[in-house]
């Protein structure tokens, strides 16, 4: 299991990353996440939906509401915007860097 601290700092590329692929909603994103980690990250609505909002908030995604059929719920669907993909090249480049740190850091003991 992975802790609760490297998987909130992990959350937003990790969003991004997903949205990139293709417009999601929050239950499908949370399976997709345990799905990618086989289980070693855990999210919950409870932490999953306000990253969200915060991420709409800042311009990174939109959101949109979409009724399938009559017989479900409408769900939120979100996107990501251009903003959100230019945020993403610069998570990934800063995650690319700390993890050549600590590579460096463990090759070295």
């Amino acid at each position: 299991m992975i802790s609760k601290n490297l998987t909130a700092a992990s959350t937003k590329p990790i969003i991004l990353g997903i949205l990139k692929q293709g417009n999601s909603y929050g239950y499908l994103i949370i399976k997709k996440i345990k799905e990618l980690s086989g289980g070693k990250m855990k999210y919950s609505d409870g932490m999953l939906y306000p990253v969200l909002h915060r991420l709409e908030k800042e311009g990174l995604i939109i959101s949109t509401w979409v009724m399938e059929d009559d017989s479900v719920r409408p769900r939120k669907y979100y996107e990501i915007t251009e903003a959100g993909k230019k945020e993403l090249i610069q998570e990934q480049a800063q995650w690319s860097e700390v993890n050549a740190v600590l590579n460096a850091i463990w090759t070295t003991q």
